[in-house]
């Protein structure tokens, strides 16, 4: 199988998930998504204050060399199991999610272009750019909404990890892009470019 590897980066909010949903549902079985919110670490021994308190923002909260090794299994054609992570408990569940290899693996997450043995593995890379202000706004009825978060939590977390992480690793981290696309899934002329370009592969494919 020819597998083509497309990254799709950008900031918290910026719309890396609905381009992700358009791709998917044009293209259905021959994407897989793989994404890099699923390898954030185990923290069994820190408890939930603790945890609470952890910098997800930072590289260092991702365990990057596992979502390396199955990145690179998928390219060979293998079935991974990916860990589960429970974003209401701020830790990993017991679950693990089957993906297996498809004709294009779309890897999704705001840090992915930080890491260079990541970028290595991909064939596109592209970033998805938004406004902060529409980029908090988003974060906030997510995480309220679908991650069980109080408000305050969001906020504190936006002001005091969130934007300096975004402006110290996912902002430079926008330089190893090779398209930028303004609003994500809701800017059509760009999904209909990559549209094009992942027809193009799997035709040849």
């Amino acid at each position: 199988m020819d597998i083509m590897v497309l990254g799709v980066a950008g900031g918290t909010g910026s719309g890396k998930t609905t381009l992700t949903r358009r791709l998917k549902e044009r293209f259905g079985d021959q994407i897989s998504v793989i994404s890099h919110d699923n390898y954030y670490k185990r923290q069994d021994h820190l408890t939930y204050d603790e945890r609470c308190r952890t910098n997800y923002d930072h590289p260092d909260a991702f365990d990057t060399d596992l979502m390396v090794e199955h990145l690179a299994a998928l390219k060979r054609g293998e079935t991974i199991y990916c860990p589960v992570y429970d974003f209401s408990e701020h830790n990993r569940s017991d679950d693990l999610l089957e993906i297996k290899p498809a004709p294009v693996i779309l890897v999704e997450g705001i840090l992915i272009f930080a890491s260079q043995e990541l970028c290595d593995l991909m064939d596109i890379k592209v970033f998805v750019d938004t406004d902060a202000d529409v980029r908090i706004l988003r974060r906030i009825v997510r995480d309220v909404k679908k991650r069980g978060r109080t408000l305050d939590s969001v906020v504190s977390q936006y002001l005091t990890t969130v934007k300096p992480m975004h402006e110290q690793f996912v902002e430079p981290s926008k330089r190893r892009a090779d398209l930028i696309i303004p609003e994500g899934g809701k800017n059509p002329v760009a999904l209909e470019m990559l549209i094009h370009r992942l027809e193009s592969h799997l035709n040849q494919a």
